[in-house]
């Protein structure tokens, strides 16, 4: 079987948090929340993982530190989750297979979602997944729109969307796994035309598409995959319900 590679984007500064501390070091369950997510891919056969870091690098590094098969690349500008992914190219020009991409403030994400990307990706090598979620109310968040056969068409951002699109309740929540020559090909492809001048992952399935390879929409990410950190309020949401699903207990609190 092919190998397994995992990118954990970990670079953000977190600006609305309003700290100094990396916002994938913000503790949920008295433990930074990136390592969660390191914990969830551990569990799923990833033999290499690399974290991209960018704002406040050394602590990051200090954390993680003491991980088993975590490798670092350095975003020294961010300038987009796309710019993020390609820093990692030294990696991902020397590996054959599939690579999850996640991000390092997701401390909810579910082992079993990933097992589910990586069985269908086993299964039909499709040139990406993404892993979806239906939200209640998605606002804020980009949509994932179906053609009528129920295959996956577009990811559409809110900012973008007609009143129609609007009303769809499929989300995208940054969780994909590609095959790795297929990321490489839309990473050189991507561009920064666009409103904040920023490269972003969430082209690459577009790009692919276009290219006439296989992209494919998953539903598996369960309702609370969809509990994002970007504010000191959401962050003390989530770190209740994880409580509540009993994190804080593994977690010796």
């Amino acid at each position: 079987m092919p190998s397994r590679m995992a990118v954990v984007l970990a670079a953000g500064k977190g600006t609305r948090m309003s700290s100094e501390l990396p916002k994938v070091l913000h503790p949920v369950c008295a433990r930074p929340m990136i390592h969660f997510v390191l914990d969830a891919v551990e569990q799923c056969d990833v033999e290499q993982t690399v974290v991209v870091v960018g704002h406040q690098a050394e602590a990051v590094k200090k954390e993680l530190a003491g991980r088993k098969q975590v490798e670092f690349a350095m975003q020294h500008d961010q300038h987009g989750t796309g710019h993020a992914v390609q820093m990692c190219r030294p990696y991902l020009d020397h590996h054959d297979g599939a690579v999850l991409i996640v991000t390092g403030d997701s401390p909810l994400i579910q082992v079993d979602s990933i097992s589910a990307l990586m069985e269908m990706y086993d299964q039909v090598a499709p040139a990406c997944i993404l892993g979806t979620a239906h939200k209640q109310d998605p606002t804020g968040l980009g949509r994932v729109e179906r053609d009528k056969n129920g295959h996956f068409a577009a990811i559409i951002e809110e900012k973008e969307a007609s009143e129609a699109q609007r009303q769809l309740t499929e989300v995208n929540m940054s969780t994909y796994l590609f095959d790795c020559g297929r990321l490489c090909y839309a990473l050189d492809r991507i561009s920064n035309d666009n409103r904040k001048g920023e490269y972003y992952i969430t082209d690459c399935p577009g790009i692919l598409k276009l290219a006439g390879d296989d992209v494919r929409a998953l539903n598996v990410l369960k309702p609370c995959e969809t509990l994002s950190i970007n504010t000191n309020a959401e962050l003390a949401l989530v770190d209740a319900e994880m409580r509540e699903m009993g994190y804080g207990d593994e977690a010796g609190t």
